[in-house]
């Protein structure tokens, strides 16, 4: 295991975060110090951090480099410091086991789940401004009428990934990776395959 491998195994990202002197709420969630952020768009998870404001993203050294303006190897020896770790490679005797393959690739799936979830509730948000209706005589648009339906239910989603027992979150993205039961709008759909071509990535199912 090397220096970083030990670092990223011993310091969870919210444990660092709020040591480095960022506040998350109890969804742990946190402003953004990496952009102008009025309201917590930064999760902290176990193992890595994701900005929906701004998309910052990576493990706790790469955190600590951003915050800190350092190299990835300056904040290894910094974190290693400031938690009293040993930054040498432990002995085969201590080090700890790896992750299974299927639990790695299930907060893959959760946090794709998590971002798409938020997505779309932005996107309703701006659907139940654009499509209201003028007058009282003007019959509802169907995505303005989506926009007041949906919203509860996929907060409701959001939540559970968010603070739910392991069970339940399972139980969601399962939900939405392959039931099919969320039809996520073919507008939404476009615009993150344009955002995406636009970021020059590989598109993402939602």
């Amino acid at each position: 295991m090397t220096m970083y491998e030990t670092i990223k195994a011993a310091v969870p990202i919210r444990q660092a975060a709020e040591h480095y002197g960022l506040k998350a709420n109890r969804n742990g969630k946190a402003c953004c110090p990496f952009h102008n952020d009025r309201h917590p768009s930064l999760k902290l998870n176990q193992d890595y951090f994701f900005c929906f404001g701004c998309g910052a993203k990576g493990d706790v050294i790469d955190l600590v480099a951003k915050l800190f303006d350092l190299s990835s190897y300056e904040a290894a020896q910094r974190l290693a410091a400031d938690f009293g770790l040993d930054p040498k490679p432990p002995t085969a005797v201590v080090m700890p086991k790896p992750e299974h393959p299927y639990i790695r690739q299930f907060r893959e799936d959760e946090m794709l789940c998590f971002r798409a979830l938020t997505d779309y509730l932005h996107l309703l948000e701006d659907w139940k401004v654009r499509y209201a209706p003028k007058t009282p005589d003007d019959a509802l648009d169907d995505r303005f009428v989506e926009a007041c339906q949906m919203p509860d239910y996929i907060e409701y989603l959001a939540d559970i990934l968010t603070v739910g027992d392991l069970e339940e979150r399972v139980s969601v993205v399962d939900e939405l990776m392959k039931s099919g039961k969320i039809a996520f709008p073919k507008e939404y759909t476009a615009r993150k395959k344009k955002e995406v071509a636009h970021r020059g990535e590989e598109p993402e199912n939602a």
